[in-house]
Order: structure tokens, then sequence, then C-alpha cells
């Protein structure tokens, strides 16, 4: 490498970082480099950098940048840096440090020429994101197969572009990987919406993407496993709960032993996917609930134990929200689960590439349920599924911290659970999880430690920064300073998609999503003078959103 492109030289080595003394003729300012045709402003934070000594050649992150008074006058400037790869004798890149420099060795700036040479070998996949921060014109393309195959997080805090993320990256999928699955839980409506006048506008090609409104399309309740029927119904904190659990247990599989009998099926268990009456388990329960023996002189064993269990099923039974979930009109006999599987996985009748399921317009007290059930169901539909393999499918959660949380023992831990067995099994059978959260702290750490890639936009929380922190290796640490740095739509990609950790600018979103914050300074200066209150009234009374 040309000496011109020598920045200066290393003052201290250790396993998880190195730091470096800039040249004293760039004392009062960076070193702005040309190399290939390419000015770079050398050593700046996210930038990459060669050390050499000999036959070594380390590759190292630049991750930060600071000063200190010279014995003399003026002062002395320093880089500390995160090693990440080596360069070889042959121009190729190899992740990992097996031979260390010691003080003395020459720092460098590296060009685009080591840059591809570090990235290069994703390029064939042509799935490009967004373009390094350090380099703008060399676009970044992730391994996919690394990415969707073994789970991946997409963290940041509120404002910092996780739905431009998200939708920019399923984009960027759609155009290298036209053959792909995604579903996509879609929390604020932002994804796919409707207009006023009631047309479909979407984040992504129309003829790509199959929209799921769950309060139309039903998401019926004989589907729920055991455990979300359990979340849904009962209060844990009950001092019957146990209860109510166990003789829950019994009256489904009664209900299900009868219907599997009716279509033809030699058994069945508790989490069966066969129809049963709602209205028969509620009898079941009042039944017990008011028996009473010997000519109505002796209570029964469960006299009075399921007053809070009826009164609960019955105000949700009531609720004209829950409808979709507990009055399924479509979807209320066995037959029907074909069709709904197939809407879910885009083969109904508009085969599509993603599918947006909209949770916006579902009770927040019973999204966490559904958000399972939807998650179980793609699960179980390629765990029975003998062509799994040609049919790998990624379930992407916005979101996430509200229906997969870190607490235990919550009211949500059977939604939980349900959660984290596809996380942990759901690659044996092409099944991914990509998990996006503005709150990584109130995140499943289950979940988080299944995923191998991270994507981070900007974190300024000191907690959050200090969880992902210890999410990442502890030679890799020290990156998470970067965090609060970040510009909007920028991230530190760090894990197996990526080579070495990277600082990258996610392409823009074409079209957006519907998540752009409200802009208050043009609506307050040139405003509504007025509005349709009787409207606003309406819509909230009939849980309609425009």
């Amino acid at each position: 490498m040309p000496t011109d492109h020598l920045i200066g030289y290393l003052t201290q080595a250790k396993g998880n970082g190195m730091e470096a003394r800039i040249a004293d003729h760039y004392t009062n300012e960076m070193p702005l480099i040309r190399i290939d045709e390419e000015e770079i402003l050398a050593g700046q934070i996210g930038s990459y950098v060669v050390i050499r000594q000999g036959t070594i050649k380390v590759l190292a992150l630049v991750i930060k940048i600071w000063e200190t008074p010279a014995r003399n006058s003026g002062s002395s400037r320093f880089i500390f840096m995160i090693p990440v790869g080596e360069m070889l004798e042959d121009g190729s890149f190899s992740r990992g440090v097996l031979h260390y420099p010691t003080p003395g060795a020459s720092v460098h700036a590296v060009g685009i020429k080591e840059i591809n040479a570090i990235f290069s070998q994703f390029r064939e996949y042509g799935f490009f994101v967004g373009q390094l921060s350090s380099h703008k014109s060399y676009p970044l393309s992730l391994n996919p197969q690394a990415l969707f195959s073994r789970h991946f997080a997409i963290v940041g805090q509120s404002g910092a572009g996780k739905s431009w993320a998200v939708t920019s990256i399923i984009q960027s999928t759609l155009k290298a990987m036209p053959h792909c699955h995604i579903v996509l839980l879609d929390l604020h409506g932002e994804y796919c919406w409707k207009t006023q006048g009631g047309a479909l506008r979407s984040a992504f090609p129309s003829y790509l993407v199959n929209y799921v409104d769950t309060t139309e399309m039903e998401m019926p309740y004989w589907l729920m496993s055991f455990a979300e029927l359990v979340d849904l119904f009962i209060d844990r904190s009950d001092a019957t709960a146990s209860m109510q659990i166990s003789y829950m247990r019994e009256v489904i599989q009664q209900l299900k032993r009868k219907e599997a009998a009716k279509i033809g099926m030699a058994s069945s268990t508790v989490d069966t996917p066969v129809y049963f009456s709602l209205a028969e388990m509620y009898m079941a329960f009042k039944s017990a609930n008011e028996e009473k023996r010997e000519f109505g002189k002796v209570q029964g064993a469960l006299y009075g134990q399921f007053e809070e269990f009826l009164i609960r099923m019955q105000s949700r039974f009531n609720d004209n929200r829950y409808n979709f979930l507990l009055q399924p009109k479509k979807h209320n006999n066995s037959a029907s689960l074909a069709d709904l599987l197939r809407e879910f996985v885009g083969l109904g009748a508009i085969k599509a590439n993603v599918t947006v399921v909209d949770l916006s317009s579902v009770p927040t007290d019973v999204r966490p349920a559904v958000s399972a059930q939807v998650g179980r169901l793609i699960y179980e539909f390629n765990y029975w599924n003998p062509k799994r393999r040609e049919f790998p499918i990624t379930l992407i959660c916005e979101e996430a911290h509200a229906y997969i949380p870190r607490e235990k023992g919550g009211q949500f831990e059977g939604t939980k659970k349900v959660m984290e067995r596809i996380a942990k099994e759901g690659r044996k059978y092409g099944v991914s999880i990509g998990v996006v959260s503005q709150r990584p702290t109130e995140l499943s750490e289950t979940m988080l430690s299944q995923c191998s890639s991270f994507i981070c936009l900007r974190t300024s929380n000191p907690d959050d920064q200090a969880y992902i922190k210890k999410l990442l290796p502890e030679a890799q640490g020290d990156l998470a300073d970067i965090l609060s740095s970040l510009s909007r739509g920028e991230a530190l990609v760090l894990g197996d998609a990526t080579p070495v950790p990277t600082r990258v600018q996610i392409y823009r979103p074409n079209p957006t999503p519907k998540s752009n914050d409200v802009d208050y300074y043009a609506h307050w200066k040139e405003g509504l003078d007025d509005l349709d209150v009787q409207e606003i009234v309406d819509l909230w009374r009939s849980q309609t959103r425009k």
C-alpha cells in the first residue's frame, strides 16, 4: 500500500481493541486522502483502516477519536479501533484475527479496492440494502442466507428508521429473490392501509403483496393453542387460576374429541386444530359452577369456583371488537383451515410474496395472543409441509417487545412461549423470525439469543445501549458507542449476514411506509380550521380507522 495512505502508528494492542496516534503532519485536521480516484476522510468514526507490520495486515474499524495536549505545544490525536479480520497475501479477506501487530505498526487508510475485497463475497447475491457510510459510492449486499435462515433483529429508538429499514429490506428482498415468502405482523397499519375512498395503498408492489385485515378475515378462537386460550380467558393472578386452567383443558379435550370423531379422525389433543363450540365450553363451566348434588343440598366440588372466569368470558363474548376472534362467520368449521392457511402464506386467491397481517384494529389486550396465533400457524404449516425446504418462510414481528416480553410469568406467558419455540426450533422447518423493537431491554432474552444478525439503528437510551453491547462478542462490545450518533435510516450491521461490523446507510424505501413523523410546523402554520367531529365519534364507536 502506498506510503501516502499512512495516517498513524499503533501505540497499544489488545484483543478487543487497538489504539493509534495520528501522524504529526495530521495533528491539525484528519487526513483527506485520495485513493483510487476517491477522496476519503481517513480515520473518521465508522471507517476502516489496515494495520500493517511485516506480513501482518489487520483490518480494523475506527470507533473513537480524541486529542490530548502535547508535552511541548499543540496536541496529539488518537484513534481507537476494533479489529475485525485480516487481509491475506492474495488480497482476499479473512474474518477474525490470528496475528496481532505490536506497538509501532503503521496504520493506513483503506480504499475501494480493499473494501471490495471484504464485501465482494456477498455481492453475487445481489441483495443490496444500502451504501457504506464511509464510502457512499459502494453499495452493500448482505448474505441473505445468513440473514433469513438464522433469525435477525432490527432495533432502534422511535424515529430512528425501523419501519424505513423493514420496508427497504423487504423491497430489496423482492428484487433479489422473487420467490420469497414473508409474513409481516403490522401492528400500526404502516405497511398496507386503506384510503378514505377504500383504495388499498402499500409500501410494496400491489401484485406482490397480500393484505390481510385480521378483523375482516377472522382469526377463529378454535385455532388457538391451549396456551393462547389460557392467555385469552384466564387471569393468572386469580386465586382459582390453576383450577380454571385444569378444567378448561378437560372441557376442550372432550369437545375436540367429539369433533375429531365427527370428521373421521382417530384421535386428537387439546391443541389439535379442529372446531369446537365456545358456547358449549361456556355452558360446561357454568354447569360446574352451579352444580349441586343430593336434591340440591350438597354443593359440587367446583361450585362457585368459576365466577371470575364466566364473567371474563362473557364480557369478551359481548364485546363486538372480539367478533373476528370469538364469533367467526366464515371460519366456523374444521374444513375452513386450509383456506385460512393459504391466505397467510400467500397461496390464496392472490399469489403473493409478502403477506401483511394488519393488526392495527385488533384490541390491544388480545393483540399479543393473535400475533402468536399467526406465528404458530406459520410454524405449524411448514412443520407439516413435506416441501418445507423448498418453501421457507420468514415471519417479521413489528413491536415484538409488546408480545414477546422479557418478563416471566406475566399475562402473556403462553404467547411468549409460542414465539420462543419458533425462535428455537423454526430453522429446522424452514421458518425464521425477524424481530423489530424499540426497546430491546423489554424483549425476550431467549428470542434475542437466537438471532445471529443485528441491524442496530440509532439508540440513545443507556440501558438499551448496554443491553445491545452484551449481545455482541466481547471484542466488538465497544461498537455500541456508535449507536447514539447514527442518522435516520443509518444502521450498524453485525453478525453472520455481513463479513465485518458495518455502518451502512439503508436505502430510502420507495414507496415509503406510512410511518413518517407528523409535520407539526407545517400543519400548525397552515392547518385545518375545523373538523367533522361527528365523523370521529362514529368511527370511534364503530372501531373503524381511516
